[in-house]
C-alpha cells in the first residue's frame, strides 16, 4: 500500500513481546536511512509504553499522538525533529492511552494520515501484544518486520504474533470474498480432508478452484515477513533466524526472509543509558554494521545466508 501522493514506504516493526529491542532497532534503522539522505519519519505506536524519543536524547515531546486523537491535530503538525538531518518523529503519549482505547474510526483516520505524511520512509514502532489495532497497523505496512531475541519466551511470543497477523489477514480476505462459512466448515472437518496445519488449509482452498487460487494469489501478493534477530550471543543463535524462516514457510505457508541479526553488546546499554543515538556515537561497533546490513537487506528484499555468516566468522 505505497502512498501514491508522496511515494512513501511504510515499515512496521513488531514482535509481540516487549524487551526484544524493537524501539532500539527502529531508531537505528531510521538513523541509517536518514544518513543516506532519505527523508524518514519514525512513529512511536507503543501507546502506554512510549520511549522511542529517548533513543535520541529527547525529553518527552510536548505534542504526541494524544493530540491527534483528542485534539484533532494532523500528524504533520505533531512531528518533532530528532536532531539528525532528514529524521523526524511522532511520539506516543506515554501512560495516558492504550491501544484498546482507539476505536475503528480513529484507527482508519490514523492510517489515512500516516499515508499522507511527506516522507520517503515511515517506520512504525509497535507495542507488545496482539490487539487487533496492533495487528492492523502491522498489516498497513509495505515492509513487515518481526523482531525477536533468541530467548524461548521471545520466540514463542513472536510465533503467536505472526499467527495473529496471519489470521487477521485471512479473516479480511474471507470476509471480502464471502468465504468465511466455507473456511470454517473445511477447518472443522480438516481430518476428513487430511489437513494438519494452516499451510495445508490454504493449499486445499487454492486447489479447490481456479477462482480460489486467483483470490489468494491476488490478496497475498507481496505479503512477506522480514525476520530480525536481536541480542544474539553465539553462532548457534544466528541459526535461529533461519529456523524461524523455515517455520513460517513450512507450517504457516508464509513467505519470510531472514533479513539479519544484531549481536548482544554492552555498548548498546551504555548508549541507551546516556541517551545517545547509537548509530552516531558507536560507529566502530560491529552492531552498527549489522544494523546497516539488515536495513539494506529489507530494502532490497534479500536476506542473510547463515552458512556464509558462520564461515566468515559471524560473532
Amino acid at each position: 500500500m505505497e502512498n501514491s501522493a508522496h511515494n512513501s514506504t511504510i515499515w512496521a516493526i513488531g514482535g509481540g513481546k516487549g524487551g526484544t529491542g524493537k524501539s532500539f532497532l527502529t531508531s537505528c534503522m531510521g538513523t541509517h536511512l536518514a544518513m543516506q539522505g532519505v527523508r524518514t519519519t519514525l512513529i512511536d505506536a507503543d501507546l502506554g509504553g512510549a520511549n522511542l524519543h529517548s533513543f535520541f536524547g529527547l525529553n518527552a515531546p510536548r505534542h504526541t499522538l494524544a493530540d491527534f486523537f483528542e485534539k484533532k491535530k494532523p500528524l504533520q503538525e505533531i512531528t518533532v525533529h530528532s536532531g539528525i538531518a532528514n529524521l523526524q518523529m511522532i511520539a506516543a503519549p506515554g501512560a495516558s492511552m492504550e491501544s484498546e482505547s482507539i476505536n475503528h474510526a480513529q484507527k482508519l483516520k490514523l492510517f489515512r494520515h500516516i499515508r499522507s505524511l511527506e516522507s520517503d520512509n515511515i517506520l512504525i514502532d509497535l507495542g507488545a501484544g496482539t490487539h487487533v489495532n496492533t495487528t492492523d497497523t502491522f498489516l498497513l505496512a509495505d515492509r513487515m518486520i518481526i523482531v525477536t531475541s533468541p530467548e524461548i519466551t521471545s520466540l514463542e511470543n513472536m510465533y503467536q504474533f505472526i499467527k495473529s497477523v496471519y489470521f487477521r489477514k485471512l479473516k479480511a480476505i474471507f470476509k471480502t470474498h464471502g468465504l468465511t462459512s466455507l473456511i470454517q466448515d473445511i477447518w472443522k472437518n480438516r481430518s476428513t480432508y487430511g489437513i494438519r496445519n494452516l499451510k495445508e488449509l490454504i493449499g486445499h482452498i487454492r486447489q479447490s478452484s481456479p477462482q480460489m487460487r486467483d483470490i489468494f494469489d491476488q490478496e497475498m501478493g507481496g505479503f512477506v515477513l522480514y525476520i530480525v534477530l536481536n541480542q544474539v550471543k553465539t553462532p548457534r543463535d544466528i541459526q535461529i533466524g533461519e529456523n524461524l524462516k523455515s517455520i513460517c514457510m513450512n507450517v504457516l505457508g508464509l513467505p519470510a526472509i531472514y533479513a539479519g541479526y544484531s549481536r548482544y553488546d554492552e555498548g548498546v546499554k551504555d548508549s541507551i543509558n546516556k541517551r545517545e543515538p547509537f548509530m552516531l556515537f558507536n560507529r566502530l561497533s560491529p552492531v552498527v554494521g549489522e544494523i546497516r546490513t539488515l536495513t539494506d537487506n529489507i530494502i532490497a528484499g534479500t536476506g542473510v545466508t547463515v552458512q556464509r555468516e558462520l564461515r566468515n566468522g559471524g560473532l
